[in-house]
This record gives structure tokens, C-alpha cells and sequence, in this order.
């Protein structure tokens, strides 16, 4: 007869104790679940307590209770975690690894006793399923899919230092994340509390970063009671009692909160291929839509090449996007944040006869200060032995882990650039035959669409705010030395300009001009003549933001100034040779160099040279 047996609590640190209850006594062997290691065995009595030692590594460990019980990793799924069979975390006693990896316990204990009436909150729409159960049973373990361990198994041999915690630790567990630098969200983790959220929300927006190598990511909203020993979840709003609407345990999108936000996708777009059909995620692969991006380094990949088979399933997430000239560009719609760079897309729509027909969307976005990676897809971790998968594994987990340092991120194609500007949410370029070509300022790789013909423009600029007659809007400085203003389709010459111009910005209302001989000329607004102001420090190109000068010479050097003082180094291995600066970036290109984009960090920083 298998013995039954639970803990009394999910996660436990180093060097503290962990209680079991058992129907009966026991022997007990107890492993490391990412790698098969035997850290103990013993005889466990009906109340057992393990003391857990200093020096046992931050992992998730099981204790089994008698004989083995056959658990066969299957696809689709067949039994149950054993009842013998209890898993829990130890947590590093003094945080110091880099990287926080969260167990999904809350939705293992979802599904422990799926379709025994009122034991489980499933089947997901059958009146008999449970509004809430008690992590103080047996069951409760992972799946037989075991979604979470090829990545749980493959950290460690690949060389990354890893601290684990149970989600459940997430809630109101600001102060843990802060510890660390990365959270990595794993496999399938659905059921979220606000409380969790909360947490990791606001470690993002302080500068923290989470890598989602999952999917169905947060579609729940749960209440924990019992001191967290009870999961509710009605699944239904007129089912739940509970006062605040915010609070109700539906989709997190019907609670007022699109899970979009914490993720960047949602699986109310997504895709899934269940039951007898799951076999059916293994046929599926990503398509690279963004192979310049730094998650692609390494990975030999372009455009439109397929990747990772197999990767995308049981169920995805999605962003909505639209096609922008063959690029994908999220509507925000849906929630999704502005900031989202899609990086690759799946067409999962005939899945319906699946299970959900839908798509899967890989992205990255900011938020406050952080960055958030979205694999978009439950089995990406159990696709490691693909190279592609492995290598933007990699690069996600050594960019977000690591200390922060200034980079150029590829945010467009190559293309013949020559100037910049940003007017409103829009870049404007001038290439090398002087034609004036547009964008949208994101992090998506969009193409340049061309607004008009050719022309004598060389230098781009525009005004933070009209004064002294001078209007918001693009101006710029021709080769034959005029000062000229965009009105309608075309230039409109407002008066003359130093010859030979090479830089134009503004900057405390009034012009500035580097020339080719390496000198500086101001322009106060309403003025009618220009007049010197020093060396323009080598500039190659120039550019003004919150009132303060950015020059950038051919060695790729930037320097910067507040107007009637000293130039000042600011960074080195600049990339390109046409700059601009606005709401806090810097934006580079050149004949030959994709479009990049740098943000400016408080002075407090220690800058780097950029790799």
C-alpha cells in the first residue's frame, strides 16, 4: 500500500527544519530533483521533521516515502505525481546567486486529483470541481509532462549559479527578489496571486529583470488563506464571495489586470493542443522575425528561418500585433506593453481542432527600469538539446543575471544613414542622397519608409518647445549653408547657416552647428546671426536633449556638455556616425550600421566601454 505523505510547507531555507505528515511510518530517501543526487535517507515516522543542512544547494529535492511508485514521463500525461512522493524547495539561507528560479507550486497543486469531484479545481468548466484546495494533502508534485525539468536539470551542468523558491514565495516576497538580479518563471505557472504580482511588478520597475521560459503564464488569479496552506480559486465571478472585484479569483485579464502587463502576452491569444492531440506541439517551430536582436546572438539565424521544434506547446502565449511591411508590431490592445520587441511568431490557429487555435509570441520589453523576456511557450525548457533554443537561453540568463553595463541594442535595419531626429513618436533619417526617410522610434525593427526626394539636408534637429518664433518641428542644415524648416513635403529656408555643416542640434532655445573643421556655432532663437562657441570636439555628428549637447567624433567617442562649459567624455566604441538624443536614449546609425539606441544612465553609474 503506498504511503501518503505532505509537507508543511512548500520551501524551507538552509539550515532550518521541514515537517512531514505520513499516514503511516516510513522509510525515506530524499533527492535532489535536478539531478538525481541522494542527500539522505532514514526512517520518517508519522510526524517527521528533516533538518535541513547548511550546505545542501539551493535546489527543488524530493522525499520519497517507501518504494518507488511507477511515474512514467508521458505525452500526453498519464498518472499523477505519486501520493509517496513530496516535493519542496530550499531556499538559499543568504541569497547570493544572480538568478531566482521559481517552482509553479500553485498550479501542480491545481491539477493534483484533476476531476475528482471537489478535490481540484479541475476539470476546468465542470460544476465539480473545487473553489479551493489545501497544499496539506499528498499529490500536489509535477506533472507526469514534467514541464519544468529539462530547464531545472540543464542550469547547473551549463554553468549558471541558481537559488530556487517556490512561487509562493513570490507573494509579498519583494524583498527576496530583491536579492537577486533575474527571476526566471518556469514551465507552467497559471495561477498567480496579487500579491505576487505585486512583487514581481515592482522589482521590475526598480530595475530587476524576470525571463518567462513558460506559457500560460498568470491566466488565474487565486487567494491564498490558511497562511497560504489554501489556494481558492472559483473560476467563476458570481461564484466568489469576496468583496473587491480586483481580488476575484477569475482570468486575471476579467479582474481588470491583463496578464499582458506582467508578461507581455497572454494566452487568451495563444494556443493549445491538449489530451490525445498534445503530440501535436511537437510538429510546431518558431519562426525568427527579429535575428539582429541580441536574444538571436550567436544563433546564425536570419529572418524567417524556422527554429526550436517542438518548443511550442502544450499551450503559448501571444501578443496581438499587426504586420508593418513584414514586420510585426504589437497594437497594445490586448495590454501588451508599447515596449514590446517581438522576436519570434508561431500561426497556431489550427489548433483549434487541438484544443485553442491561437499563435505564440517571443518578446522582450521594458518596464521601469527592468527587462522582461518572454519564451511564450510551456515546453521551451524541455528543448534545450536544440541549439537555437540553448543559445538564446544562454544569452537571455547571461544579459538579464548580469551586472548592468552600457550597450547598443539593434533596434532596425541597416541602412545608409547619415542624420537623425525624433519628432513626436517618429525618427526621421537623412541618407546619403539626401533623402528624408521615417519610422517609428521602438525597439521593433521596422523598415525606413522614404517621405520625400532628394535634397541638400545634411544635419537634423528638432526644438523641445516653440520660442522666439521659432515653431516644433524638423529643421535642418543644407550643404550650400541654409537653416531650413519641413513645411507640408517641403523645406522652407528660414535664414543662413554656417557652411559645411556636419552636426545640427538644439539645446536651451537656441542652435547649435558643428562644421567640418571642427567648429561650434550658436543660433539663440529669433537671433539673425550666428556666432561662434569654441570646438565642437571632433563632432561627426551632434545632438541636444534637455538642454544639454552630445557630440560624437569618427573614433566613436561621445562627448557632452551643458552650453558655456567644457566638453566632458561621457562613453567610448560609440557605433555609427549619425546620432540623436530623446526622452532619455540615444540613437545611433551610419552608412553600414543597423539602427541602435543606448540609454543614458545617472551619473552614479560607472560607465563601460561598449562591447
Amino acid at each position: 500500500m503506498t504511503v501518503r505523505a505532505y509537507a508543511l510547507a512548500t520551501s524551507v531555507a538552509q539550515g532550518e527544519t521541514l515537517e512531514f505528515v505520513l499516514d503511516r511510518p516510513s522509510p525515506v530517501a530524499v533527492t535532489d530533483a535536478t539531478d538525481d543526487r541522494v542527500v539522505h535517507t532514514g526512517q520518517a515516522s508519522a510526524r517527521w521533521s528533516l533538518e535541513i543542512p547548511r550546505e545542501w544547494p539551493s535546489s527543488l529535492y524530493v522525499a520519497r516515502f517507501g518504494p518507488a511508485e511507477p511515474w512514467p514521463r508521458s505525452l500526453p500525461g498519464g498518472g499523477p505525481c505519486p501520493d509517496n512522493e513530496v516535493h519542496f524547495v530550499v531556499r538559499q539561507a543568504e541569497p547570493t546567486a544572480p538568478i531566482l528560479v521559481s517552482v509553479p507550486f500553485t498550479t501542480w497543486q491545481a491539477y493534483n486529483r484533476a476531476g475528482e469531484p471537489d478535490q481540484s479545481v479541475y476539470w476546468t468548466e465542470s460544476p465539480t470541481r473545487a473553489a479551493a484546495v489545501s497544499f496539506d494533502r499528498p499529490g500536489g508534485g509535477p506533472p507526469p509532462e514534467r514541464w519544468e525539468e529539462g530547464l531545472m536539470r540543464w542550469l547547473r551542468p551549463a554553468g549558471y549559479e541558481v537559488a530556487y523558491c517556490a512561487n509562493l514565495d513570490l507573494h509579498d516576497g519583494l524583498d527576496l527578489l530583491s536579492r537577486h538580479r533575474l527571476l526566471v518563471v518556469n514551465g507552467h505557472d497559471e495561477y498567480w496571486s496579487a500579491g505576487m504580482r505585486d512583487a514581481v511588478e515592482e522589482f521590475v520597475r526598480r530595475g530587476g529583470n524576470v525571463a518567462f521560459f513558460s506559457g500560460n503564464t498568470a491566466w488565474w488569479q487565486i487567494r491564498l488563506e490558511d497562511g497560504g496552506r489554501t489556494m481558492v480559486c472559483h473560476r467563476d465571478p458570481l461564484a466568489d464571495p469576496v468583496g473587491d472585484p480586483r481580488l476575484a479569483t477569475v482570468e486575471w485579464s476579467a479582474a481588470g489586470r491583463p496578464e499582458n502587463t506582467l508578461t507581455g502576452v497572454s494566452f487568451r491569444a495563444g494556443a493549445g493542443a491538449w489530451g490525445e492531440h498534445m503530440p501535436r506541439m511537437l510538429e510546431e517551430s518558431y519562426t525568427a522575425r527579429f535575428a539582429a536582436h541580441w536574444a538571436f546572438e550567436g544563433t546564425g539565424l536570419t529572418d524567417g528561418d524556422k527554429f526550436g521544434q517542438g518548443c511550442l506547446g502544450y499551450e503559448t502565449d501571444a501578443a496581438e500585433y499587426q504586420e508593418v511591411r513584414g514586420v510585426p508590431r504589437v497594437t497594445c490592445g490586448d495590454g501588451t506593453p508599447s515596449s514590446f520587441v517581438v522576436l519570434a511568431t508561431a500561426d497556431l490557429r489550427h489548433w483549434s481542432a487541438y484544443g485553442q487555435g491561437g499563435a505564440a509570441t517571443m518578446g522582450v520589453f521594458t518596464s521601469g527600469l527592468g527587462t522582461v523576456f518572454t519564451a511564450a511557450t510551456v515546453n521551451w525548457g524541455n528543448t534545450l538539446h536544440d541549439p537555437v533554443v540553448s543559445r538564446v537561453t544562454r544569452n537571455v540568463l547571461d544579459r538579464l543575471s548580469g551586472a548592468p553595463v552600457p550597450a547598443w541594442e539593434v533596434i532596425g535595419p541597416v541602412a545608409d544613414v547619415r542624420a537623425l531626429a525624433v519628432l513626436g513618436r517618429a525618427l526621421h533619417a537623412v541618407d546619403g542622397s539626401g533623402v528624408l526617410l521615417c519610422r517609428e522610434l521602438c525597439g521593433q525593427n521596422l523598415s525606413w519608409q522614404p517621405l520625400s526626394g532628394s535634397s541638400e539636408v545634411r544635419a537634423l534637429a528638432v526644438p523641445r518647445e516653440a520660442a522666439g518664433g521659432m515653431g516644433v518641428g524638423l529643421y535642418g542644415v543644407t550643404s550650400s549653408g541654409a537653416l531650413v524648416y519641413r513645411e507640408g513635403e517641403d523645406w522652407r529656408e528660414v535664414g543662413p547657416a554656417p557652411s559645411d555643416a556636419v552636426g545640427l542640434a538644439v539645446a536651451d532655445c537656441a542652435f547649435y552647428v558643428a562644421t567640418a573643421e571642427g567648429r561650434l556655432w550658436r543660433l539663440p532663437f529669433g537671433a539673425r546671426a550666428w556666432e561662434p562657441d569654441g570646438l565642437s570636439a571632433g563632432a561627426v555628428s551632434l545632438a541636444g536633449m534637455n538642454g544639454r549637447l552630445f557630440s560624437l567624433d569618427a573614433s566613436g567617442t561621445l562627448r557632452t556638455r551643458v552650453p558655456g562649459r567644457d566638453w566632458a567624455a561621457y562613453i567610448t566604441g560609440v557605433p555609427g556616425r549619425a546620432l540623436t538624443a530623446h526622452a532619455g536614449l540615444l540613437v545611433t546609425a551610419g552608412p553600414g550600421d543597423p539602427l541602435r539606441r543606448h540609454r543614458i544612465r545617472p551619473t552614479g553609474h560607472k560607465q563601460e566601454r561598449s562591447p
